[in-house]
C-alpha cells in the first residue's frame, strides 16, 4: 500500500510533467498508471485533474506513459464475455465526425451479414467536435433509452451478431470526466486510449479496428495492442479519423497480431478495387463532399442504402465493410467483399435487421 497521500503523489507527477518545454520530465509506466488511477478513483481535485490532463497532452505522452494510462482504464472496465467464436470491435473517435457524411453505423449490420460478428462502441459526443457518434444516432435519432439497457444490448449482440454499446456503461469512472473534458476543450490522452479498451470479449478471436490522426500515436496503439487481449489490432488513418480507410486518400494501416512484429500496409481504393468499383467509390465520395454532415441526412442516406443498395452511401458502406472484412481475413481480396456487400445491400435484409435490433431498446 502506498503510504504517500493521493494529493502528494499527484503533486509530484505534476511537478514532473508541467514544468515547461525544457524542464518537464516523462513519467514511468507505473507512475502514469497511478496518476490516472487517482483521477479515475475521484481522489484528486478538479483543478489538478484539469492541469494534469492538459500538461500530459502538451508535453506529448510517451509510449510508456500511454501504456500506463491504458492499464488504469482497462483495469476498471467491466468486460462482458459473449459466446461468439469471433468478433470485431469498431472504435471511431468518441468526439464524432462532422465534415463529410460517414456511414460506419450502417456498415455494422452489413459486416455481420458478411460473416463477421461486429459491434461499435462509443458514447454521446465528446469535445472538441461534439460531432456525430454511433451513440448519438441511437439516442437522438432512433430514440432508444440512454441508460439501463446495457445487458439487453449485449444479449442482442450475441443473438444478432452485431450491435452497438455505450462505453459509459462499462467504464463509468471515465464517463465521470465528461464535464471536465468539456471545460478543457482540447483532447486529452483519454481520446486516444478509450478507443482501444475491450468491453466485450468473444470466446475465440477478438479483433479491433480503430484509428489514429496525428502521426506517432499509431505506435502507442500498436504497443498497447501487444499487451491487450485482442488477437488483431488494426490501426489506420481513415476519413476524418474514422475506420473508413483508403477512400479520401491513401491510408497507412498498422496491423498488430499479438506480440508479433507490426505489419504496415497502404490502402487506396484505386488499387484495392476493379476500375468500375473504384469509379463508383470516388464519385460517391465527391458527391458526399457536397452534402452537409447532419444527423438527418446521414440517417436518410444510410437507411436508403440498407433498403436498396442505392445512393452514394451504399458504395461507402460496401467499401468499409469490404476493407474491414479483408483486414480480418474473411475475404482474401477487397473486391470480393465489396461485391458481396453490394448484393446484401440490394436485398434490403440489413435494414430489417437493424430495425429489429433497435426496436426493443425503445421501451
Amino acid at each position: 500500500m502506498n503510504k504517500v497521500s493521493a494529493e502528494n503523489r499527484m503533486k509530484a507527477y505534476l511537478q514532473k510533467i508541467a514544468a515547461g518545454p525544457k524542464l518537464s520530465k516523462n513519467l514511468t509506466e507505473s507512475e502514469a498508471e497511478d496518476a490516472l488511477s487517482l483521477i479515475l478513483d475521484g481522489k484528486i481535485s478538479q483543478v489538478r485533474i484539469a492541469v494534469f490532463l492538459i500538461a500530459a497532452r502538451m508535453k506529448i505522452e510517451t509510449v510508456s506513459e500511454n501504456i500506463g494510462y491504458w492499464r488504469a482504464l482497462q483495469k476498471r472496465m467491466t468486460i462482458k464475455k459473449i459466446g461468439l467464436d469471433k468478433i470485431l470491435q469498431i472504435a471511431d473517435p468518441f468526439d464524432g465526425f462532422q465534415r463529410i457524411p460517414y456511414f460506419g453505423f450502417y456498415a455494422i449490420p452489413v459486416i455481420a451479414e458478411l460473416g463477421l460478428p461486429v459491434y461499435g462502441h462509443s458514447t454521446l459526443p465528446l469535445p472538441p467536435k461534439f460531432g456525430i457518434t454511433f451513440e448519438d444516432l441511437l439516442v437522438n435519432h432512433y430514440q432508444i433509452k440512454e441508460s439501463d439497457n446495457s445487458e439487453r444490448r449485449v444479449k442482442q449482440i450475441q443473438e444478432s451478431k452485431f450491435g452497438y454499446i455505450n462505453t459509459a456503461d462499462f467504464l463509468p469512472d471515465l464517463e465521470n470526466l465528461r464535464s471536465i473534458r468539456t471545460e478543457i476543450v482540447k483532447r486529452p490522452m483519454l481520446a486516444t486510449l478509450e478507443k482501444i479498451l475491450m468491453p466485450l470479449q468473444a470466446k475465440g478471436k477478438n479483433f479491433l479496428a480503430t484509428t489514429y490522426f496525428h502521426r506517432g500515436y499509431e505506435v502507442s496503439l500498436t504497443e498497447i495492442g501487444k499487451r491487450s487481449q485482442f488477437d488483431r489490432v488494426i490501426v489506420g488513418n481513415g476519413m476524418e479519423g474514422t475506420t473508413l480507410f483508403g477512400v479520401h486518400k491513401e491510408a497507412k494501416v498498422f496491423i498488430q497480431d499479438g506480440d508479433a512484429e507490426t505489419q504496415v500496409d497502404s490502402l487506396i481504393y484505386s488499387e484495392m478495387y476493379e476500375e468500375k468499383t473504384s469509379k463508383q467509390i470516388a464519385e460517391s465520395h465527391e458527391a458526399l463532399k457536397e452534402i452537409e454532415s447532419k444527423r438527418e441526412t446521414i440517417t436518410e442516406l444510410g437507411e436508403s442504402a440498407l433498403k436498396s443498395g442505392k445512393g452514394p452511401a451504399a458504395f461507402q458502406i460496401a467499401s468499409q465493410a469490404a476493407c474491414l472484412t479483408h483486414l480480418t481475413k474473411i475475404f482474401q481480396c477487397p473486391q470480393e467483399g465489396f461485391d458481396a456487400a453490394m448484393e446484401i445491400l440490394e436485398s434490403g435484409n440489413c435494414y430489417e435487421n437493424l430495425m429489429r435490433w433497435i426496436e426493443p431498446l425503445k421501451s
